[in-house]
């Protein structure tokens, strides 16, 4: 269970340099079929954090094929760090003005480029770790004890409303989209080993899907759920079994293909396709081979949504690329 104290800074499992606690605003701008993060890690014991901000409509291969992209490491967190009110030196400003619920979010870097936004939940926070919650774990299906290692051991997952403005080098773009955030906490190793799928396709502010999902990195193609939920008419229900498949060019998602089952036994078939691509680099040893997805339903509803299938540097290496 994600209790109000859970917005804040959590006190490290122990003096491991690794210990990592992080904030991911993921939202679009509809309209452009722009993809956009704002990302902020932090190594407490270290007392610095990270921050890539970025924003793509492209088919972008590297980032600076992206609109706009800056990722910036060893910020200091300063003394009386507040992860519910804090400023990084790359000119990101973030406040929770609702534990675990609300969020105002700024960032200007000096230059021309500028975001502010509010997020506002429409759910309570989603603890893939709570079996009250999530129906993987109460019934310990295969996959269920999945934690991208440990960097997941305190861990949720959240769809909101984003509204805000994007000012990007002096072009001022307003955007209003449903989305979804997350916040860990754990140790999370600068060599990444885990492959992931995190993803969610948004038709409403009454209906979205998230999920997560496991993939083998030498097959690439299948995916096994690991968590998930549906959101709809404002009630939350944990996804108990599903699987995929990804069509990839590359390593870049082209196509997902989802079969879902939620605890009320309803059961739900995606196709997403890509409308963009982009390598995120949430930090060095890690790449998200990220794509803004249009969603279809089995009942032909249309939505929106990002797929992000993160590999390790190391794994990508091994495998020839």
């Amino acid at each position: 269970m994600i209790n109000p104290e859970d917005a804040s800074l959590h006190e490290p499992s122990s003096n491991d340099p690794h210990w990592a606690e992080t904030n991911f605003f993921g939202f679009y701008v509809p309209e452009l079929n722009m993809n956009c993060g704002v990302y902020a890690l932090f190594r407490t014991n270290l007392n610095v954090g990270l921050s890539t901000i970025h924003l793509c409509s492209r088919r972008a291969k590297a980032h600076w094929e992206a609109e706009y992209c800056d990722l910036q490491m060893h910020l200091p967190m300063g003394t009386d760090f507040d992860l519910c009110n804090y400023q990084l030196a790359n000119g990101l400003s973030v406040k929770c003005t609702t534990p675990n619920m609300d969020w105002e979010v700024d960032y200007d870097d000096g230059e021309g480029t500028e975001i502010h936004f509010q997020y506002r939940s429409l759910m309570q926070p989603f603890d893939i770790n709570d079996p009250k919650q999530d129906p993987m774990v109460a019934a310990a299906a295969e996959g269920s004890d999945f934690q991208w290692g440990t960097a997941y051991s305190g861990h949720f997952d959240q769809t909101g409303v984003f509204n805000g403005t994007i000012v990007l080098r002096g072009r001022e773009i307003p955007f209003s989209c449903v989305s979804t955030m997350d916040h860990s906490w754990g140790v999370r190793a600068e060599r990444h080993a885990h492959s992931m799928s995190w993803l969610h396709a948004h038709f409403s502010e009454d209906y979205a899907i998230h999920a997560i999902f496991d993939f083998d990195p030498h097959e690439l193609g299948e995916l096994r759920l690991t968590h998930g939920y549906v959101l709809d008419s404002g009630k939350v229900l944990g996804l108990k079994s599903g699987r995929g498949r990804t069509i990839r060019n590359n390593y870049f998602p082209e196509v997902k293909l989802l079969e879902l089952q939620d605890e009320s036994d309803k059961r739900y078939s995606l196709r997403g396709v890509a409308v963009t691509s982009f390598p995120w680099q949430a930090w060095p040893g890690v790449v998200g081979f990220n794509a803004l997805m249009d969603w279809v339903d089995q009942e032909g509803n249309e939505g929106k949504g990002e797929t992000q299938d993160f590999m390790g540097v190391s794994t990508l290496t091994s495998l020839g690329v």
